[in-house]
């Protein structure tokens, strides 16, 4: 039997045989007998490949590359360990554990470790960190951001950036846009849309300063706030996302679903879920005044907090341990000035 050491050796023989045989192969002259297909490309890195010093200039139906491959047009699929970088246009499936690079228009789906870059696109471009183009007709989605000057939906773990985005665009921080109007972030900066700044009470006494901004029809919701009734857990974050259902230009009906948290800047002592129905009425261009209903979940378990529960009347309650969970009806009044 043989030793690990032994299996080991042998094995990075077998690894270094293989890596010289296709390099050997790779490296033969284009017009030598070696060469597999005019349109497969096989390689390490360019130029050692069976295309050679003219990988540049081919079209390929498949490309299999160890680190980079480089080619003028992708037609099938490639692949590579590090980047495809394509000079013109490529069409199916484009593969890479760092980047997908094309030139111009991308046809299909790319997925990159890392980064997709590209002119035009039609498909899907997924990528680990970030997805660059002129337009995409189909989807981008990232892990951190997103650029198109024309696109259908975008993905970001944290941003996107656009002008006119015609389906969804989500991210986890931020949107940015001339046109987007189902726009779902914390904060949606859209250039055709509307930014609001407000101050609204709640049936627990606690004042907010929010800024809500997005497109025509969704936006995002994020503010601080302080609580007037308590001693301790006084501060309040909120964030959140809404809907304009309906309206007109004196009149309109929002929806929003927004989660609070009340503390002392210690730890959590009062989270509180709202669904809020919010009629609003504008009574100068850039100013409303809005009120309406609330349906709120609560759990807390600090003495406060459990105060604050037995101010109102709960629809249901819950108490286990220090923990006491209720859903009640409340409301949100404000006044809101519109930029």
């Amino acid at each position: 039997m043989k030793s690990k050491s032994e299996k080991n050796i042998n094995w990075v023989l077998s690894l270094t045989g293989a890596i010289l045989i296709l390099t050997l192969i790779t490296c033969s002259n284009a017009d030598a007998q070696l060469q597999i297909n005019d349109h497969i490309h096989i390689g390490i890195i360019d130029p050692i490949s069976n295309h050679g010093d003219r990988a540049a200039l081919d079209t390929n139906n498949f490309s299999l590359n160890i680190l980079t491959g480089v080619s003028a047009v992708e037609t099938g699929v490639s692949i590579a360990g590090i980047a495809n970088v394509i000079r013109y246009g490529a069409k199916g499936l484009q593969i890479a554990g760092v980047a997908n690079l094309i030139g111009q228009n991308a046809n299909g789906t790319m997925l990159a470790g890392f980064i997709n870059t590209y002119g035009n696109g039609n498909g899907l471009a997924m990528a680990g960190f970030a997805n660059i183009a002129n337009k995409n007709s189909g989807i981008q989605l990232a892990g951190f951001v997103n650029k198109s000057n024309d696109v259908s939906s975008q993905f970001a773990g944290f941003i996107n950036v656009a002008k006119k985005v015609r389906g969804v665009q989500i991210a986890g921080f931020i949107n940015i846009a001339d046109s987007s109007d189902y726009a779902i972030a914390i904060i949606n900066l859209i250039k055709n849309g509307e930014k609001a700044i407000s101050a609204d009470i709640d049936e627990t006494q606690t004042t907010m300063l929010l800024f809500r901004s997005g497109g025509k029809v969704l936006y995002g919701i994020i503010g601080l706030g302080y609580n007037l009734s308590n001693k301790k857990a006084l501060y309040v974050f909120e964030c959140g996302l809404g809907a304009h259902l309906l309206g007109s230009r004196a009149f309109r009906f929002n929806a929003e679903l927004a989660s609070s948290h009340l503390q002392n800047l210690t730890r959590d002592d009062y989270f509180k879920g709202s669904l809020r129905l919010l009629p609003a009425l504008r009574i100068a261009p850039h100013f409303e005044i809005f009120g309406g209903p609330s349906l709120n979940y609560v759990s807390t378990r600090s003495d406060e907090g459990r105060a604050l529960t037995a101010k109102y009347s709960a629809i249901w309650k819950y108490a286990s341990g220090d923990r006491v969970q209720d859903l009640h009806v409340g409301y949100r009044v404000g006044v809101q000035l519109i930029f």
